[in-house]
């Protein structure tokens, strides 16, 4: 057997330049959707400590990180409230003066050509922490829907440019849909958190969020990590129902799941790279165990090269930095 021969797959790896050419997944700020927390205020930036990086922002300082993120090629945030009123049935949350609706308006003002997603949930507005009404001691689905819709109509009123329902009420997307057509929103997107599993990695957003439920879990909603064929229920029923914009969360855990999602749909796929995912690249690399930089990218990449269109992501800053630095 002559060596000459012989295939050597090396042969393509030799250099830097070589293994750039021949990459079939090519990150991008582009591809980033960085989360920001809006509170009531003015001027207010405080430090998150269970999310180091990041900030609960008054609405003119969500437009101030808007810009800079912009400026990095960041084309979209997505925001979430802090509110100064809870109640039972999450009414604050469709509040027109609430902290999503002015950062809303404080962000298209500042950068038009900002793409602003709100999330549209009760959990941050509601004083039981649950995604949905409480009747008898259990969440009930159908009473939930229309307080989703004002919410999701409030953001949209205030200039929002896509709304993501994370709730994981059944039926919705149809809901917020009917809402916003019937309200002259008819080409308003809605990016669903199709695929969303119950479990240990939101630890850091619930304390970042003040989402904690005051009782039980959220598993009787949110779906079972050991439960595969689940998701493609959901996508199909997502679909049918208009969502435009599919999602998995979380991303790392599930890249199986993102690659079989993005196997049976054409729709645009984000998939969120969670609070406790961003929270163990930091402690490992502030400790010296990783390469901060390294293993972010590479976190990343895995996530796209798995199926992902776009990647919510608290790195999104830093990895645009570290892009354009190459």
């Amino acid at each position: 057997m002559s060596f000459d021969t012989i295939i050597r797959p090396r042969r393509l790896r030799a250099t830097a330049a070589l293994r750039s050419m021949f990459r079939e997944v090519h990150l991008s700020p582009a591809d980033f959707i960085y989360p920001l927390f809006a509170v009531p205020g003015h001027g207010v930036k405080k430090a998150i400590p269970s999310l180091a990086g990041q900030f609960h922002l008054s609405p003119d300082m969500c437009a101030e990180v808007a810009a800079e993120v912009h400026a990095l090629g960041v084309p979209a945030v997505i925001l979430f409230g802090l509110p100064e009123t809870k109640d039972a049935t999450g009414s604050s949350g469709a509040d027109p003066e609430g902290p999503v609706q002015a950062a809303t308006r404080a962000i298209k003002k500042a950068v038009p050509d900002m793409v602003v997603i709100t999330d549209v949930c009760l959990c941050e507005y509601t004083d039981h922490g649950h995604c949905g009404l409480i009747h008898n001691g259990k969440i009930d689905n159908d009473s939930t829907l229309p307080h989703l819709a004002a919410q999701a109509l409030s953001h949209v009123q205030a200039g929002a440019d896509m709304v993501a329902p994370s709730d994981m009420m059944d039926g919705r997307v149809a809901a917020i849909r009917a809402t916003l057509d019937s309200e002259g929103f008819s080409d308003l997107p809605i990016m669903s958190y199709t695929v969303k599993y119950s479990g240990a990695f939101y630890g850091p957003f619930r304390d970042a969020a003040g989402s904690a439920p005051q009782f039980g879990d959220r598993r009787s909603y949110q779906m079972d990590p050991a439960r595969r064929r689940e998701a493609f229920t959901e996508l199909d029923l997502d679909l049918a129902e208009g969502a435009d914009v599919v999602m998995v969360k979380p991303a790392g855990p599930f890249l199986d799941i993102i690659r079989e999602v993005r196997d049976r749909c054409d729709v645009p796929l984000a998939a969120y790279q969670v609070s406790g995912e961003f929270a163990m690249l930091m402690a490992a690399s502030q400790a010296g165990l990783l390469d901060e930089r390294a293993a972010a990218l590479e976190s990343l990449i895995g996530i796209k090269r798995a199926g992902a269109d776009v990647i919510i992501t608290y790195l999104a800053p830093k990895a645009a930095r570290w892009l354009r630095e190459g």
